[in-house]
């Protein structure tokens, strides 16, 4: 299990966070905190941590300030933002300070276990151990990317579109429509709207299923595989 410290100023909201986590296979919260000294203190407390999903909106100080003094101490649990903190520049410190990926607020919870998948996926590449390959050292760069459709049409939305792309890249064979619907919470017409985006934009294979009658079943896989 990939062990998680929920950090947010707003109790309410980080128990929401905490569910959220629970939700997706392989993670649990081992703790929850609400201010950056309460965060530092679990940090440094909790027997095993993994990741950190810190709000950058602290009563007593920043989510910034939490990861340069974890990496100060030598503590080295992994860190993804989770703020309502939208501005480039606090978005580029994040990044300069180690933090793995960044999560604006408001959002879904498909949002949030995209990039919780793509974190159980770069960690399963890294365990593997040993050398790399400029393609393996690719992967592990391109891991937590969240570029499904840089130029999104009107009406589409960024998460949505990570959360399709990401249930595509881990499934085990093609998707129809329904069953992308099933798997991410969208409804069937939101999920087939973004099939067909990927698919227009070479990013996912269509495939027909023939049954004993009807229509053909329109199925998809992800293109790429990462």
């Amino acid at each position: 299990m990939i062990e998680v410290l929920v950090v947010d100023d707003d109790v309410r909201v980080a128990r929401v966070n905490a569910a959220y986590v629970e939700k997706v296979a392989g993670f649990h919260v081992a703790a929850e905190a609400h201010s950056a000294a309460e965060a530092l203190r679990q940090i440094e407390a909790l027997p095993r941590l993994d990741l950190v999903l810190l709000d950058h909106y602290l009563p007593d100080d920043t989510g910034l300030a939490v990861v340069q003094e974890m990496r100060r101490r030598g503590l080295q649990a992994d860190v993804i933002m989770v703020t309502a903190a939208r501005d480039i520049t606090t978005v580029q410190a994040a990044m300069r300070h180690g933090a793995l990926q960044y999560l604006v607020k408001p959002f879904a919870f498909a949002g949030l276990r995209a990039k919780l998948e793509a974190y159980a996926e770069l960690r399963r590449t890294l365990d593997g151990g040993g050398e790399a390959e400029q393609a393996e050292v690719d992967r592990i760069f391109g891991a937590l990317s969240t570029g499904t459709e840089p130029d999104l049409p009107k009406g589409h939305s960024p998460t949505t579109a990570e959360a399709v792309r990401q249930t595509l890249v881990n499934a085990e064979g093609p998707l129809s429509a329904q069953e992308l619907a099933e798997r991410t919470g969208l409804s069937r017409q939101t999920a087939q709207r973004y099939l067909k985006l990927l698919e227009r934009t070479g990013r996912a294979t269509l495939s027909l299923k023939y049954g004993d009658a009807g229509r053909p079943e329109h199925r998809y896989v992800w293109a790429t595989r990462p």
